[in-house]
Order: C-alpha cells, then sequence, then structure tokens
C-alpha cells in the first residue's frame, strides 16, 4: 500500500499547521513552513533548493514535524515556535525531542544583505556569531570564482568581503534554544551550493534548479515502548 505524504504549499512565512493523512489528497495544499502530525502511517514532507530543512521527532509521544527555514522564517523563529507549537498540540518536551537539519546553502556560500544582517541583529543577541566576512581570498571563492560572482548579493560591490549567513548554524541555534541538547541535533548533508552534483541549488544554478524533499513520518502499527 502507498503511504500517504503531505505537502504544504511553502511561502517562507512561520505557519505551523497539523497534518492529517486526508491532506494528502488535497488539490490545493495549505499555504504553510511547517507541518506537524502524531498520526501513523504518513509521511510529512518539505521541499527545499537552498533552505534548510529541519525534521523534529517526539520519540516518547509519537509525533514529527518538517519546517522548511528560509533566512526570513529563521529570523522569525519557525523552528523555535513550531517546536512550541508541538508542546501545545502534543505535550512534547524538549528532551524527548531528536531534530535532523538536512543539507541547505552553507555559509560558504550565502552572501547577504545588510539588510539581513539587520533583521538578525534586531531579533537575536549572538547575531554576530552568525555571520563571518569572506574575502577574494578565502579558500572557497578562489575555488568556485564564477559561483561568488553570480551569487553576489544585491547592494554589494566588487570590492571587499562579502557578508555571509550561517543558516544552519542559526537553526541549530533555535532548537537549542526550544530546549533540545546539542547531542540531539544532527546536521546532514553539507552545502547545497557546493555540492551541486548531489543536491539542487537556487542560487547556483541562477533558479533554474528543481527541488529535494525532505520527509519524517511514524511507523503504522509500532508501539511506543513502556518502562
Amino acid at each position: 500500500a502507498r503511504t500517504p505524504l503531505v505537502t504544504i504549499r511553502q511561502i517562507h512565512s512561520t505557519a505551523v499547521v497539523v497534518g492529517r493523512q486526508t491532506d494528502a489528497a488535497r488539490e490545493r495544499p495549505l499555504k504553510a513552513d511547517g507541518v506537524m502530525t502524531c498520526e501513523p502511517g504518513m509521511l510529512l514532507g518539505v521541499q527545499t533548493a537552498d533552505c534548510i530543512p529541519v525534521l523534529v521527532a517526539d520519540l516518547k509521544r509519537r509525533a514529527v514535524a518538517a519546517f522548511h527555514a528560509g533566512w526570513r522564517g529563521t529570523v522569525n523563529r519557525i523552528v523555535e515556535n513550531g517546536i512550541g507549537r508541538m508542546r501545545v498540540e502534543f505535550g512534547s518536551r524538549p528532551e524527548d525531542l531528536v531534530a535532523a537539519i538536512g543539507p541547505g546553502i552553507g555559509v560558504c556560500c550565502y552572501a547577504v544583505g545588510e539588510e539581513v544582517l539587520s533583521s538578525f541583529e534586531s531579533q537575536f543577541s549572538y547575531f554576530n556569531e552568525l555571520f563571518r566576512e569572506v574575502y577574494d581570498t578565502d579558500p572557497v571563492r578562489t575555488k568556485y570564482p564564477v559561483l561568488f560572482l553570480t551569487q553576489r548579493a544585491p547592494g554589494h560591490s566588487s570590492i571587499g568581503p562579502s557578508l555571509h549567513l550561517n543558516l544552519i548554524e542559526a537553526n541549530r541555534r533555535q532548537l537549542m534554544a526550544a530546549g533540545l541538547s546539542s547531542r540531539s541535533i544532527k546536521v546532514v548533508g553539507g552545502c547545497t551550493s557546493c555540492q551541486t552534483e548531489m543536491f539542487f541549488s537556487h542560487r547556483a544554478s541562477q533558479g533554474h534548479a528543481g527541488r529535494m524533499l525532505s520527509v519524517i513520518g511514524i511507523r503504522d502499527g509500532v508501539k511506543s515502548k513502556s518502562k
């Protein structure tokens, strides 16, 4: 039998919805950037091609969630608030959660403008730990000179360093802020823009990439162990 797949129409928001098996047959998916469920026998999926997919599982209450975190969703705390929603909907406790951060654009390649820096500065006390300046002599830039010429953010001149955002670390910090321990968080996959032979990258392809699907679900018919 086929396993129902519930996806969402991603709009770079902080909206999170509860997914049900009936949603898999929707002609028009719900508009959101996060989806969660406690129903077994179905999959939740988010699509990415540089943005960060974050998958979360509650091992005790058997609930799962999938989040799509671009810079706008990240600065507005979609993952941190989404875990708060899991606490409300399912009674999830941070100590029972595990998370995986999937492949996304890395700090090596993610050049951003000053408006992105200002947005993060206004929201996070640790914002300066999420950014770094990349110079023309940077090893990554030397290896991929054309990549950096085509990806320079609007407003950046060709002289001096460009500002790069560590979007993966930003979401890892949000998971920790929501109460997960660092041991419960796994980062997998690496940079989508550096590894176009493995991943789709919107930036590296100049907008002509496909999308990757990150999925999570609860096995049907598997009962939780009780102590």
